[in-house]
């Protein structure tokens, strides 16, 4: 469609369909990794649900594997010579994504699409995409996968969410990916509109980390006297000496710039990331490339990346930004890596809040679940914590 503007019309297509296309290269799919067991159950039944054109919720935990289990779907329908379109909230989902699936399918014509990018291709057969890109297509796809549904800015805007069903074919599969399913999400469900496929343990078979929480007291005002408040500097402090990276979230920039600076004199390997930094690309691939020690960001990090070996904290916990799915998703970046799946997560805050309890809930729950489902490997040093 190309750039869109209220002087520059729109034109509709409504000529004959398109030739049949091209058979692709077999075999399409050439991933050579494993499935866990609740992984594979969900891959068989996403393949079933695209089979049959039903629309799926999948509620997985923050490292389930929710990528792998798309796979097998994703080549079934492409076998059929159906168009797939995997999209996502945030561009940075989508970077990931890219060379993950092109390295899986990598005979099949994939572009990834948002602002700015350079990876379109007009042939494409497997699209990933920001949200706000589904607006340049109606009637496009057979399968139709939102990641992170509960993300903003997908969630709560209708006409995005009206782009996302205008690109799908009238008879197509709908999937939704997430971790903190919304209450509308889980209705459906509940209604039986929607089937479900929860998958409550990680595909590594280990717990997720437990936020632990550390008042702070009025950290802000020590901030602004230019002094990281004790206990949060006490924790980066024993972070550094065992050499662990961390991932540090912030309420908002300007916290996250005066935190930037007094971490300075603890080490010169710390970066900042937020919505607007042109340069968050380059800032994130050095946080993957582990040249750096500490990350700072706001939330629009909280889900979609993964780095290994890494300590998550969160300052301001108590702060609105940080709702149950924000702080739940957050908790999710540690312990993601199979041969470091264990993670340390502390929210410093100022007053505990619902959205702080409910998100250690949520976590429980999930651990509880993995654990009775047999999915859990013990682990004696690391106890799951029981509810109250």
């Amino acid at each position: 469609m190309g750039k869109a503007s209220f002087c520059n019309p729109i034109v509709k297509w409504s000529g004959p369909e398109d030739e049949p296309l091209e058979p692709l290269q077999q075999p399409i799919l050439q991933w050579e990794g494993t499935l866990s067991i609740p992984q594979q159950k969900a891959s068989d039944q996403l393949v079933r649900a695209v089979e049959e054109k039903r629309s799926t919720l999948v509620h997985a935990v923050c490292g389930a594997g929710k990528t792998e289990i798309l796979f097998q779907a994703a080549a079934h329908a492409l076998e059929k010579g159906q168009q797939v379109c995997i999209a996502t909230p945030r561009r940075d989902v989508v970077q990931e994504l890219f060379p993950r699936f092109q390295q899986a399918f990598p005979t099949t014509p994939i572009q990834a699409l948002f602002g700015g990018s350079e990876h379109r291709n007009d042939l494409a057969r497997l699209t990933i995409a920001t949200t706000h890109q589904l607006y340049r297509f109606q009637h496009a796809f057979d399968v139709m996968v939102i990641d992170e549904v509960d993300a903003f800015p997908y969630h709560g805007d209708v006409t995005l969410q009206r782009a996302a069903q205008n690109a799908r074919k009238p008879a197509s599969t709908l999937i939704y990916l997430t971790a903190t399913p919304a209450t509308a999400l889980l209705h459906e469900v509940k209604k039986g509109s929607l089937q479900a496929i929860v998958i409550p343990a990680r595909y590594h078979g280990y717990p997720l980390p437990v936020p632990e929480t550390r008042w702070l007291g009025n950290w802000k005002k020590s901030i602004d006297k230019k002094q990281l408040p004790y206990s949060f500097r006490s924790w980066i402090e024993s972070r550094l000496a065992v050499k662990k990276r961390m991932m540090l979230f912030m309420p908002d920039i300007p916290t996250m710039i005066q935190v930037e600076k007094l971490l300075q004199a603890y080490t010169p390997n710390l970066e900042s990331v937020h919505a607007k930094d042109s340069k968050r690309g380059p800032k994130i691939d050095r946080m993957r490339k582990k040249e750096l020690d500490i990350l700072l960001t706001t939330t629009i990090l909280e889900r979609g990346v993964t780095f290994s070996n890494i300590d998550v904290a969160v300052l301001g916990a108590e702060k609105a930004i940080f709702t149950e799915s924000a702080l739940v998703q957050i908790a999710g970046r540690a312990g993601r890596d199979f041969r470091y799946p264990s993670g340390i997560v502390a929210f410093f805050h100022f007053g505990h809040t619902e959205a702080i309890v409910k998100a250690q809930k949520h976590i429980i729950r999930m651990n509880h679940q993995a654990k009775k489902d047999g999915l859990l490997k013990e682990k004696k040093h690391e106890p799951l914590l029981e509810l109250s």
